[in-house]
């Protein structure tokens, strides 16, 4: 019986989803959260809930799929350095964003608004992590099909 090798599979699908990944990120990081910080005040709470109403879905639509991918590529090709780049790239982005930027977004949720501009400030040094992690993370499934 043949074994089927699912390594290219694997390596081209790693470089789609982290590619859709960076591409969301930078959108996020250029677009959305600068308009957010332009918001007024009477405004924030309506315009902070539709953000987070409308951006969660395609969060998990994008984070699931990379952390799969991530764990296919890791079985599938564990001992290249381009596989060990793109898993510390996209846990970066996954961890940071679990553990800082969806408790940032609960806080900014409920905050008076002289806080505001501070929490917005830590969102956006976390979404450069963020985004950093995006671009590591391509790198890495570059360097697997190069």
């Amino acid at each position: 019986m043949d074994v089927i090798d699912d390594r290219p599979l694997a390596l081209v699908t790693l470089l789609l989803v982290a590619a859709g990944h960076l591409g969301f990120q930078l959108t996020v990081s250029l677009v959305v959260y600068p308009a957010l910080g332009e918001v007024g005040d009477e405004a924030w709470p309506v315009a902070h809930e539709r953000h987070s109403r409308r951006i969660a879905p395609l969060v998990g639509a994008l984070y699931v799929p990379l952390v799969l991918v991530l764990a296919w590529t890791a079985a599938t090709e564990p001992q290249a350095a381009g596989t060990w780049l793109a898993l510390v790239g996209g846990a970066l982005s996954v961890v940071s964003t679990a553990a800082i930027a969806a408790p940032l977004h609960g806080r900014l949720a409920t905050v008076p608004a002289g806080e505001r501009t501070e929490l917005l400030g830590d969102l956006g040094r976390v979404d450069l992590i963020r985004t950093v992690g995006a671009v590591v993370c391509l790198l890495g499934a570059v360097l697997l099909l190069a």
